[in-house]
């Protein structure tokens, strides 16, 4: 995907989580992330929002801390992530394409992580507002789906803070039925999980399988896999481990 293509998706997905969490308010429980309300939903989302933009606005080359969490909250606390989310989209869209600033994952360039990123940081959580709100959520293309996948199993997960670790060496299988080539062969063991975009003939302990939509929120701990066969245990050991926390 191009970088015009993630800052597209993130203009939409940070609008989206914007009414959603107004039609909600942000007094609201947030079903797929329990210990919060809507108000720490928009209150975190805000703030990467603008650490991010930072990164590449200011040209930062080494890791910068957040700027904290608001006391804002209702209107005030909306139109607070409004102004942020604009200047991000607004910084992506506008920066050159070879600024250097920090990032923490592989990518083409800097750019190319901070839209990337920031657009699979939003649609998940604009997936939390909406389900704060109730109703049916808002659809994720299959291809940023699969994409989102790849940056959680290959990138997130790649990295040696990742604690989903087995004593014994394990294989998992994940598969999108609804996009060609979308496997990836997870290897667990005492080490971080090793991940290959492809299919192996090598046996594998468990395979979770699902449209691409369904997986990406899943790997994300938002809704239960869809479809489960082999050892579940395997998959269990996923939503105990896999969560990927602000620090």
């Amino acid at each position: 995907m191009e970088t015009a293509e993630y800052v597209r998706i993130l203009d939409r997905e940070g609008g989206l989580l914007a009414v959603a969490a107004e039609e909600a308010g942000t007094d609201a429980k947030v079903p797929t992330c329990p210990e919060w309300q809507v108000r720490d939903l928009v209150r975190h989302t805000g703030m990467v929002h603008r650490w991010a933009a930072a990164f590449v606005a200011e040209g930062h080359t080494s890791y910068q801390p957040d700027g904290g969490l608001p006391e804002l909250d209702g209107e005030e606390l909306l139109a607070w992530f409004r102004e942020g989310h604009r200047y991000l989209v607004d910084t992506l869209a506008s920066a050159s394409p070879d600024v250097r600033c920090w990032h923490f994952l592989p990518a083409p360039s800097p750019l190319a992580f901070w839209a990337r990123r920031q657009a699979h940081e939003t649609t998940v959580h604009r997936v939390d507002a909406e389900s704060a709100r109730g109703g049916t959520p808002s659809p994720i293309a299959p291809a940023f789906a699969v994409d989102g996948v790849d940056e959680l199993l290959r990138g997130f997960h790649a990295r040696g803070r990742s604690k989903v670790r087995s004593d014994e060496p394990r294989v998992l299988r994940v598969r999108a039925v609804d996009e060609n080539d979308a496997v990836w062969t997870v290897r667990l063991s005492q080490e971080a999980p090793a991940t290959e975009r492809d299919w192996t003939e090598d046996d594998v302990d468990c395979e979770v399988a699902g449209p691409a939509g369904q997986l990406y929120l899943s790997l994300w701990n938002r809704v239960p896999f869809p479809h489960v066969t082999g050892d579940a245990s395997v998959a269990a050991l996923w939503r105990e481990k896999s969560a990927v926390t602000w620090s």
